[in-house]
Order: structure tokens, then sequence, then C-alpha cells
């Protein structure tokens, strides 16, 4: 902490910009502590909270830009790319795509509290051709509250965290161990989960040369597309004689699948 309150005095609003520029690009920059530290500088008199603020917005809009670029120009493929890379990539294309489809523009002004529909909700904003201006307005609004809320807790903090910052120091080493064992041991846990449910969906899966096969050879077979309907609108392709339902629809209504043959799901 100490060494972020000397980095942020020396290097000032633009090296802050620049960290929180590259972190909602996607690198693994946490933008929490150094936030909170420029807080408690401004609480401290040391900084000024109008221009961190202004200085923090600008960079987050312009990466917010950035992906919604991407998005519009390459569609969906970009957020199964950042779905992918997640911690949880089985659910976070559908959990986030029906956050982002209730919510709207709405969504953007929360987006950033939440870590999922943070690294799709821009993204899903392109894709879906939001006008700009509006995208623009929402995201502005979101990206104030999320920075007004952490460089606000280091302002209104900023005795106690140079305490912490002290503690941290005379910890040294011990403390960057146990941080990383934290990460390391939270990573593992995640990927036994996914294992685990790899192994138990390999028990009924089937492969696409599989199925083209059975089609081929005329089986009869009920296709079900369950894919959210915001990857359908993007990308409306589907296996020729597979009726769309929607997961919660099926949930729902057990009874629209047939019982005389084999039923084959696919989503995204």
């Amino acid at each position: 902490m100490p060494s972020l309150f000397e980095t942020l005095l020396r290097h000032g609003y633009l090296f802050l910009a620049v960290w929180v520029f590259l972190e909602q690009l996607g690198l693994p920059l946490p933008s929490f502590p150094i936030l909170l530290t420029a807080g408690a500088l401004c609480g401290a008199g040391r900084m000024n909270f109008a221009a961190a603020l202004f200085s923090c917005t600008g960079a987050t809009v312009l990466a917010d830009i950035t992906w919604y670029e991407l998005g519009r120009r390459k569609g969906i493929k970009i957020v199964r790319l950042l779905c992918r890379i997640s911690l949880e990539p089985d659910s976070c294309v559908r959990r986030t795509e029906g956050i982002f489809e209730k919510q709207g523009a709405k969504s953007l002004m929360v987006a950033k509290f939440l870590p999922g529909l943070n690294a799709v909700a821009t993204p899903l904003a392109g894709i879906f051709q939001m006008r700009l201006r509006k995208f623009l307005v929402f995201d502005t609004i979101g990206v104030v509250l999320w920075l007004s809320s952490y460089l606000g807790l280091g302002y209104f903090f900023t005795d106690q965290i140079e305490l912490i910052g002290r503690h941290a120091k005379a910890l040294g080493s011990w403390l960057a161990f146990l941080l990383v064992f934290a990460f390391a041991a939270y990573i593992l846990y995640k990927f036994l989960a996914r294992q685990k449910f790899l192994r138990e969906l390999r028990v009924s899966r089937i492969s696409v040369d599989e199925l083209k096969e059975k089609i081929d050879a005329g089986e009869a077979l009920s296709i079900v597309d369950l894919r959210h309907s915001l990857d359908f609108q993007a990308d409306p392709e589907t296996i020729p004689g597979a009726v769309h339902l929607d997961s919660k629809e099926l949930s729902a209504k057990s009874d629209l699948l047939p019982r005389d043959r084999e039923v084959v799901l696919y989503c995204t």
C-alpha cells in the first residue's frame, strides 16, 4: 500500500487513468486497491477527488467503447471468447445474456459491480446494435457510480487505509505469499469443479460428427436448439429440423419433448 501511495504521488492522474484503462481492457490489473489508495490520498488533501474521478471516467469509457466496437464488428464470438477464459465458462454466456436481456441498457449502470457482467455487457451492447449515444449515457452513469464508490471508500476511510498500509508493509513478503496462495486455491477449486462437471457431461454427450451420421442415416431424432434468444438473434442459423426453445421453457414444460425418440439438446 505505501508503494501505491508513492507511485500515485509521483505519477499522478495519468498513471491512475492508464492503470484503470488497461484493467478495463482485460489485463489482470485489479483496480480496487489503486482506486482505494487514490481516494485515501484525496481524503488527505494530496490529490483532487474531481480530477481523479474525471481521469478514471475518461479512461474507463474509452475502454468500454473499444469493447462496444469489437462487439458491433465481431458479433457474439467476442462474448464467447471472454466467457471461455472466465472461471465459469459453462454458465457465463447464458447468465450474462439473461441479465442483459432483462435490463437492457440499464444493465450498464450496474455492470461494473458484477464481475461476469462487467466483462461482456459492453460488447453485448455493440452486438445488438444499441445506439452509441444511448450506450454512452448509460455506460458513463455506471462508470461514475462504480468509480465514486471505490474512490469514496478511500476518501472516507483515509486513516484506516494508511494504517492497513503500514501493517501490510510490516508483513512484507508474507502478505504477498498469503494473497497468492488464496488466489491459487480459489483457481484450483474452480478447476476441479469444472472437471467434475465435464466428466458428468461426457456420459450423455454426442459429438457433431455422430449427430450428422444419425441424421444422414434417417434415424428418428428430436433436435432442440436451447441457445439463448440473444444468441439466436445474433446467429439465427440452426441445425435443419431443430426446434428452438428457451431452457426455462423446457424446464417448465417437459412434456414438450417426445418420448418415442432420441432427444438431442444443444446450446452455446
